[in-house]
């Protein structure tokens, strides 16, 4: 290929790029701006908390979110409406319909949070026994528990790069100054995970009375290991009783098909001869 072409293909690819990079962001400015104007007077601290335990915690976040909802809304209410009077439809039966669809599409992004949220959750509680056992072992080789908590968020990035993104963003808020136990507080918040509130309250209790750090760790991470194993038992005794619905309604009739049906056909023969 000679030069001048390859520098076309090479200017052609940037300018892609830049524009895969750009739309989305304009885009994303254009949902904030709706979501300012919807807002009026800014966000709720609850919203905040709830799009930050789902991972996003931008100043813009949560007017994306709401700018969402309201562009969802009227698209889908609009979409409907022109759908159904194509289609010469009375009114009557426009409006319900494009009602329903456009309330349907605001609560979607509702339910994009509630999913990341718990998939965070879960992931950070999957993980956490195994951070919690790499803080013991750093502990119990004579490193300060500051010093430990770096150690475990730098190990545990290649594992969980988001409870690794936690806890160097809770050590940061530590050394500006928060306490630990804030620090950490803020963690389970952010995350959702009950788990670090009991860890904080834990660490806080064994520097208050001069406990072993290394001790008060393994008894939490046994705990949390055996609250996991709980959980599995537990969904798996609902999980017989949530087969008795496809059991019974699929798998049932199938069996007494097999095993009645050459008896029923035999009984029919017989009656149908005599």
């Amino acid at each position: 290929m000679c030069p001048k072409a390859m520098a076309g293909t090479s200017t052609a690819i940037a300018a892609i790029a830049i524009a895969t990079t750009t739309v989305p962001r304009r885009c994303l400015a254009l949902l904030a701006r709706i979501g300012r104007l919807v807002g009026g007077r800014g966000p709720s601290e609850s919203l905040q908390k709830e799009l930050s335990a789902a991972g996003w915690a931008g100043p813009e976040a949560a007017s994306v979110y709401l700018g969402a909802k309201m562009l969802l809304l009227l698209v889908g209410a609009a979409g409907m409406a022109g759908g159904v009077l194509w289609f010469d439809a009375s009114k009557s039966v426009a409006l319900p319909l494009s009602f329903s669809t456009g309330m349907a599409l605001f609560f979607v992004p509702n339910l994009i949070v509630r999913h990341r949220r718990r998939q965070r959750q879960a992931e950070v509680c999957r993980h956490l026994p195994d951070a919690i056992d790499l803080l013991e072992i750093c502990v119990l080789a004579g490193m300060g528990l500051d010093s430990a908590w770096n150690a475990v968020s730098d190990e545990m990035r290649r594992i969980s790069p988001l409870l690794a993104d936690e806890m160097a963003l809770t050590n940061l808020e530590i050394h500006l100054g928060a306490s630990r136990a804030t620090a950490q507080r803020h963690m389970a918040e952010r995350t959702g995970a009950e788990e670090i509130g009991s860890l904080s309250a834990v660490l806080a209790q064994s520097e208050k009375f001069g406990t072993s750090i290394a001790d008060a760790l393994t008894a939490v991470a046994r705990s949390m290991r055996e609250h996991r194993s709980q959980q599995a038992e537990e969904a798996a005794e609902r999980m017989a009783v949530k087969l008795l619905v496809p059991m019974i309604l699929f798998i049932l009739p199938a069996m007494l098909t097999v095993v009645v049906g050459p008896a029923a056909l035999t009984i029919a023969a017989h009656m149908g001869g005599d």
